[in-house]
């Protein structure tokens, strides 16, 4: 086989005249492929299991001992790996026989006449246009589950704690339930990652999940980024705009922050929501969609509405269930569960972090923390503890000197130059094992002068605190 023949693919042959298959096999030599023969069924079936991964094509003989026999061959085959095309050879044509030919899976029905090895040469290349796209789809469906994953990962819901618990089990149980959720908590408690959980457990999972932050969106802007807009609609609108409300079609849309919405565009929100229709800003053509709603929101709504600033029928709309989100400081237990599930998922994009743990002192003054900022806080400080060093431990000092920066930084120059001299200080200590006399020489300074600045700095508590 020379090197062109085991590049075009292989082709099986079926057919129980010597004569056809031999004057077959020379002109699909002729073009480059290998060619195997069979003359019988058995012959056939046989040659197809062992070829199949590596075959381009079947070429079968449709009146092979009676056209009955060919089309159960043809069945046979498809029913072992439909993957691989069969085309039919057949003498005189018949209308009725190619139509069951194609319905049992066929790719095409060539007639034996004069013109074979044209369309044999037609046929080839449509096999090869055909297996060129199919590989393009796989590539692209390959590619499709990668980024679901990866998606869906973003997303992973982390936490064992009975408040955490419960809210998980609620959003389980309304998931399926085709109407608004209403998430609430504090800002960083995740109430995206509630939303997608939402999303992925509903009979929606397989629809776009999209996302928009209100609060990133002023005026006009929020109504074109959630409708869209026509061209020409405003300054700058060189091109038509799909919205969001499209976008999400047959899926969920998840509207955070909703107490920044203009009072004014609330209306047309409800309206949406009521009726699953709306127009493009500028447009004259009525969309319809279908899109459930899962809104969210850490304002307190309900002065909002006595205020008169957030509609009363709109909060009604949205809030068929409502889920309140635990602050991290009511999960007790969680902390670690989310340190560990962070330092991994750094390590998945920064390798050397895989080496850092933290010790037990470390983890018991991240849990006792009250975490103002919630989870997102509190995966900020994990991954800065995870990149500020190369000790394989990060020991709760290092910790308490995180969390004693973060408290205290945007101070005056003073401030910042002793949160720095503080820093060095405890790096030295920690690296030289608590050797002082070492962590004097490792900074050029005196022991005196060390000591002064441990005094100073009250570095012992806070190694006592780190390790408690």
């Amino acid at each position: 086989m020379n090197a062109k023949a085991r590049t075009a693919g292989t082709i099986l042959v079926v057919d129980d005249q010597a004569q056809l298959r031999t004057y077959v096999r020379g002109v699909l030599e002729e073009m480059g492929h290998e060619v195997l023969e069979a003359e019988g069924r058995d012959d056939a079936i046989a040659a197809f299991r062992e070829a199949a991964p590596e075959l381009f094509l079947v070429l079968l003989d449709l009146d092979f001992g009676g056209r009955k026999i060919g089309l159960g061959i043809l069945e046979e085959l498809r029913g072992i790996d439909d993957g691989v095309p069969v085309m039919l050879l057949t003498g005189e044509g018949s209308a009725a026989d190619g139509a069951e030919a194609i319905r049992l899976g066929a790719a095409e029905v060539l007639e034996k006449d004069t013109s074979i090895e044209r369309s044999l040469g037609v046929a080839v290349e449509k096999v090869r246009r055909m297996r060129s796209i199919l590989d393009e789809n796989r590539g692209l469906r390959a590619r499709v589950e990668l980024y679901e994953e990866a998606f869906r990962r973003r997303y992973e819901l982390v936490g064992e704690s009975p408040a955490f618990r419960g809210l998980i089990e609620e959003a389980h149980r309304v998931a399926r339930v085709p109407r608004p959720i209403l998430v609430r908590g504090e800002r960083g408690t995740g109430k995206e990652l509630v939303a997608a959980y939402i999303h992925y457990h509903s009979d929606r999972a397989e629809k776009p999940f999209v996302t928009v932050n209100c609060a990133a969106f002023h005026g006009n802007l929020l109504e074109s980024e959630l409708f869209g807009h026509e061209r020409g609609a405003f300054t700058g609108a060189d091109r038509r705009k799909i919205g969001r409300f499209e976008q999400a079609n047959g899926g969920t849309l998840f509207l955070d922050e909703i107490g920044n919405m203009a009072q004014e565009f609330q209306e047309k929100i409800l309206r949406v929501l009521e009726y699953q229709r709306f127009e493009r800003v500028a447009g004259s053509e009525t969309i319809e969609t279908d899109v459930r709603i899962v809104a969210a929101t850490n304002a307190d709504l309900e002065a909002m509405m006595a205020d008169g600033r957030f509609r009363p029928d709109l909060y009604d709309r949205l809030s068929f269930k409502e889920l309140h989100l635990p602050p991290l400081r009511d999960r007790h237990g969680d902390v670690p569960l989310l340190v560990e599930h962070f330092r991994r998922r750094l390590s998945a994009e920064v390798p050397w972090v895989t080496e850092r743990t933290f010790s037990d002192g470390a983890l018991k003054l991240l849990g006792r923390h009250p975490w103002p900022g919630n989870v997102r806080q509190l995966k900020h400080v994990v991954e800065r503890l995870l990149c500020a060093g190369d000790d394989p431990r990060i020991e709760g000092a290092e910790v308490a000197l995180e969390l004693e920066d973060r408290e205290q930084s945007g101070g005056g120059l003073k401030d910042r130059i002793e949160a720095l001299e503080k820093k060095l200080v405890l790096d030295a200590l920690l690296r030289s094992g608590g050797n002082q006399k070492a962590a004097a020489e490792a900074l050029d300074l005196t022991y005196d002068q060390l000591r002064h600045l441990y005094k100073k700095y009250s570095i012992k508590d806070l190694l006592a605190e780190g390790a408690g």
